[in-house]
């Protein structure tokens, strides 16, 4: 790696462990941030500023559109102008203060990213009520929760999510008294409302009630919280996060800050494609940094199948994805490019190697090879619409060998971003054009402090010569702490610091690394410790597989391991090993799952894993890891308690065949 480069520089000293407290490596920040962190564009104090000046400045952009659907087939995308969407706003604003809905009630929104949804945001904004987002992932049980947690008094919803929020009821109406349909009401739902001590209003029809009322728009504070953003955490019940009007204006801030930096402003231009859910934070900073600067956004249809159709209809300059999809989009490519014959497989790969090679050496994707750019990868380039200058990753960790295929044949530049909720999305963000950076998540954006603070249980040292260590961030982007749950909030808000339970390493050039996560350690009987989110990263890497869970425990000598393999690898290595079955079959068959063990085992031992870190025992597993069996967060993250209570039986099995066949599993 060329170190002569250096992103960060050092605003506070490293600390010595003290009094039982682990040490502390430097504080850090972008260099980008070296004239202090960028202020505020004059006059933006709130979400409802980043709104109101857009529509002052460019009333006659396109804002929202949606492809307008006749005789069921999906047409061009049909806009509304920032003044009208304003105009909407402001009728919506004055039917919600006519029914009572006053500054620091809570509104929810659950359903699909659509018009409505912004629309609904931005009347919560100009009335100073809380935007809590109903989870479209969660199923009924984390809506009914957040709509008591949060005491949400009124819920917009898309229209054929009505009956799953009928489902919350009796429970949720304690708070819950009116709920408006982004779309129509049947006269039976208009019915059961009733019943349920609901009053129900469609889209118009809402819109209507405050017709004649004026009202005064409340002063808004930087410190007021614009939204309630609940995290589908690994375990327990969601968490509210509190985001203030602070956190999201500095967050677009620092996000215009760094895209002017590397000259990829946005600019009134731009065209957005909303997909990743709105509920997210991710998504919903994006969407602001479009609004602030009279950019496009354009929903799509709600079905990821349709996704690629929506994307040539709309050509989108900006593209956010989460790794789930990229990975889509590779497994797509490389399959059209394994049945396209070999001269066309060849060409393709002399193409990438010579571009790749030229990148590697410092060239910009757009000078690296124009000529192949042409011939062979603009097909790549029109699959995404053909206007995409840069795509966004986040949410997860993008596997190093995707993004670099992406880097060369997607024409475009491929960012990889990290951040959580808490920290309102962004925290860290690849260089367009920084080979070095693969693998990372790239150096702070310019609004934020980090440093590492050791982990003794896991020997992570913030202070060694590779400084590792779990990743603290300072500053104005950190929520306010969880609704309700000061206890939670203590927990990891200290003296301004926000714990984010992930283990980072920094690389020479001020980059960071994700390398672990700090919770996701156990012991096994023999009184070793298991990080297991860092061998699960090993393992994912093995080609033969999608997935990986790995679990092991206190009662037991050895790991094991639940697998998706990959469908394509496994029927192939069936077919030349003479396996018959469809899929579930092959999943079944032991010479099958000593394949997929025996490529696990190689892998660890590559990377000179432990022995006892080796994986002894799998289950192949045909159905991938899925939100629906409530086994992954809305953002993919395994949710290791329920995978466990899914899988015991399976678990129970594979030990007793092992230490069967083992002796004592030793």
């Amino acid at each position: 790696m060329t170190s002569e480069k250096k992103f960060i520089y050092e605003v506070e000293a490293a600390k010595e462990a003290t009094d039982g407290k682990p040490s502390i490596g430097p504080v850090y920040r972008s260099t980008l941030a070296k004239n202090g962190f960028p202020d505020p564009i004059d006059g933006i104090h709130s979400c409802w500023d980043i709104f109101r000046t857009a529509v002052e400045k460019y009333p006659n952009n396109r804002m929202l559109g949606q492809r307008e659907i006749v005789n069921e087939k999906a047409g061009k995308y049909e806009w509304k102008t920032y003044k009208e969407v304003y105009d909407i706003v402001i009728k919506l604003g004055n039917s919600l203060r006519s029914c009572g809905f006053e500054e620091g009630g809570k509104c929810g929104i659950y359903g699909a990213n659509c018009p409505e949804w912004i629309i609904s945001m931005e009347a919560c904004n100009a009335h100073g009520l809380y935007c809590v987002p109903l989870y479209d992932t969660l199923g009924a049980g984390a809506v009914e929760f957040i709509i008591s947690h949060a005491e949400v008094a009124i819920a917009f919803v898309e229209e054929n999510k009505i009956p799953e929020l009928f489902k919350t009821c009796p429970n949720s109406t304690k708070y819950m008294k009116t709920v408006v349909s982004f779309g129509g009401v049947k006269p039976e739902q208009k019915e059961e409302a009733e019943k349920l001590g609901l009053v129900i209003h469609a889209w118009d029809e809402f819109l209507k009630l405050g017709e004649g009322n004026q009202y005064e728009l409340p002063v808004k504070k930087k410190s007021d919280i614009c939204t309630i953003m609940y995290t589908s955490g690994t375990t327990g019940d969601p968490k509210g996060v509190l985001i203030s009007n602070e956190s999201i204006v500095t967050i677009t801030t620092g996000v215009m800050h760094f895209l002017q930096s590397v000259n990829e402003s946005l600019t009134e231009k731009d065209v957005y494609i909303s997909y990743l859910p709105l509920a997210h934070v991710f998504d919903l900073a994006i969407e602001e940094c479009i609004i602030q600067v009279g950019g496009s956004i354009g929903f799509w249809r709600g079905d990821v199948k349709l996704l690629i159709e929506d994307l040539g209809e709309l050509k989108p300059s900006i593209f956010c994805a989460v790794p789930r999809v990229l990975d889509r989009v590779y497994t797509g490519l490389q399959q059209k490019l394994s049945v396209g014959g070999f001269f066309k497989k060849k060409v393709f790969d002399v193409a990438f190697s010579y571009k790749f090679g030229n990148m590697k050496k410092g060239q910009s994707h757009v000078a690296a090879a124009p000529f192949c750019d042409k011939l062979v990868f603009n097909k790549v380039k029109q699959g995404l619409g053909g206007n995409v200058r840069i795509i966004l990753s986040g949410a997860a960790p993008l596997a190093s060998h995707i993004e670099s295929f992406l880097r060369v044949v997607a024409c475009c530049h491929v960012l990889q971003g990290y951040g959580l909720t808490e920290s309102c999305a962004g925290t860290f963000v690849t260089f367009p054009d920084d080979l070095d950076m693969l693998g990372t998540v790239g150096p702070p954006v310019p609004n934020v402090d980090i440093r590492l603070e050791s982990v003794p249980d896991m020997e992570y040292d913030a202070l060694g010569s590779t400084p590792r260590g779990e990743i603290c961030i300072r500053g104005k982007t950190l929520f306010s702490g969880y609704h309700k749950r000061e206890d939670l909030t203590k927990e990891v808000l200290i003296d301004g610091w926000f714990h984010t339970g992930d283990v980072g390493e920094w690389q020479p050039d001020g980059s960071m690394k994700i390398i672990d996560r700090k919770k996701n350690i156990f012991k096994l009987a023999q009184g070793e410790y298991v990080a297991v989110e860092s061998l699960e990263n090993v393992y994912g890497q093995v080609d033969a597989i999608d997935s990986v869970w790995v679990y092991g425990n206190s009662f037991e000598s050895f790991l094991i391991a639940v697998v998706n393999p990959t469908q394509r690898t496994l029927e192939s290595w069936a077919v030349e090993n003479g396996v018959d079955g469809d899929f579930n079959s092959i999943c079944q068959n032991a010479k099958a799952k000593a394949f997929i063990l025996g490529e696990l085992v190689k892998a660890g031992r590559e990377r000179k894993l432990k022995g006892f870190e080796i994986i002894r025992a799998v289950h192949l597993e045909p159905v991938a890891f899925d939100i629906e069996r409530d086994l992954l967060t809305p953002t993919y993250k395994k949710k290791r308690p329920q995978l466990l209570k899914y899988y015991q039986n399976v678990i129970d099995e594979i030990y007793n065949a092992a230490k069967e066949g083992q002796g004592s599993g030793q």
